[in-house]
């Protein structure tokens, strides 16, 4: 069950950066729903926050390519 560490150091690095992707990902995502929640377009010309699927994955998106950014 329970998967030894990496030894290798390319292989921590890579497990970092999933981790810090995943969880930009989720803080992305979380602002993503709050933009949909409290900002969002009542007549539906905004193609982001109009739709919630589309908030959450676009801001979930970018969340996560900015947190594994270097």
């Amino acid at each position: 069950m329970n998967e030894p560490l990496p030894k290798d150091k390319t292989e921590r690095k890579r497990m970092n950066l999933l981790i810090r992707a995943a969880v930009g990902a989720l803080i992305g995502a979380a602002v993503g729903f709050a933009m949909y929640r409290y900002v969002g377009c009542k007549t539906g010309a905004c193609p982001i926050t109009a739709n919630p699927y589309t908030s959450v994955l676009i801001y979930g998106l970018l969340g996560a390519f900015v947190a594994a950014g270097k």
